[in-house]
């Protein structure tokens, strides 16, 4: 039986809370969602075949260059607004997010915990460079003239890469440093959220009265750790989700709807 905003705007009662993020709430700003109802099949790629098959890495900085055009264009939604506001207004402490498409802090979100990582830091594998993701795209376009232009139409993907073809002949960019690999500054199927942003998260837990699921199915083991620290602290739980998520039986108040539309609804009713 679902339950009502009220019943999820009592959890607000006993002070601040805690919120945790997936992609469902980017969806309304044209994020395609990686499992989320009507979501095609599509797995993500794992740190083993981005740095051991050289056609994986092609293809990601093939992908992450032609959808960068429209992905420029991604701006954060209702959804992202509500929460920062939620936080300005001293009713949540903050934001842990398993999305990489900093949409949170471009809200207005002051303290966010970036599970994954950000998709806008590019790092090299073998030293302590660090660089932009656009000035990176930048040299992808230096070494492969006209490739974006040429596949203008691919269909923007989940993080905001592009489905492409035609990447036999791709050029990739390395290391302006040390001539290293280059990667994205994000946690990849295969690897671990580092420790201390774990630590961070678990910071906003244990200083909150409750826990916000939004948009998430919980499919990701770092959410449901810290579903089980809540369950341990003896705090409510909330989902707020289109669609099943792994803690719905043990949830103290169950949303079913889209993220935006709700959280809009709740800002409103704690006005």
């Amino acid at each position: 039986m679902g339950h009502s905003i009220t019943e999820l705007a009592s959890l607000f009662e006993a002070g601040p809370v805690a919120v945790l993020t997936g992609a469902g709430i980017s969806t309304d700003s044209g994020i395609p969602d990686y499992r989320g109802e009507g979501s095609p099949p599509r797995n993500p790629m794992s740190i083993s075949q981005f740095t051991m098959d050289p056609q994986y890495r092609r293809r990601f900085w093939a992908g992450a260059r032609v959808g960068s055009s429209r992905f420029s264009s991604v701006k954060p939604n209702a959804g992202h607004i509500a929460l920062a506001h939620l936080e300005a207004a001293g009713r949540s402490n903050g934001v842990i997010t398993q999305n990489v498409d900093g949409l949170h802090r471009r809200a207005g979100s002051r303290t966010v915990v970036e599970l994954h990582g950000s998709g806008g830091t590019i790092r090299c594998t073998n030293c302590d460079f660090r660089g932009n993701r656009d000035e990176v795209l930048g040299w992808f376009d230096a070494l492969n003239p006209g490739y974006a232009e040429r596949h203008a139409g691919a269909q923007i993907a989940p993080d905001g890469d592009a489905a492409v073809d035609e990447i036999d002949s791709v050029e990739v960019p390395v290391c302006p440093v040390c001539g290293g690999m280059l990667r994205p500054d994000v946690v990849y199927f295969g690897e671990t959220v580092p420790t201390k942003v774990f630590a961070a998260a678990e910071v906003l837990l244990n200083g909150a009265s409750a826990l916000i699921l939004v948009g998430t199915s919980l499919a990701v083991n770092t959410g449901v750790r810290l579903v089980h620290r809540a369950e341990r602290r003896g705090i409510p739980v909330a989902v707020i989700n289109r669609g099943p998520t792994a803690a719905d039986t043990r949830a103290d108040v169950r949303l079913e709807g889209g993220t935006t539309e709700i959280l809009t609804e709740l800002v409103a009713r704690l006005r």
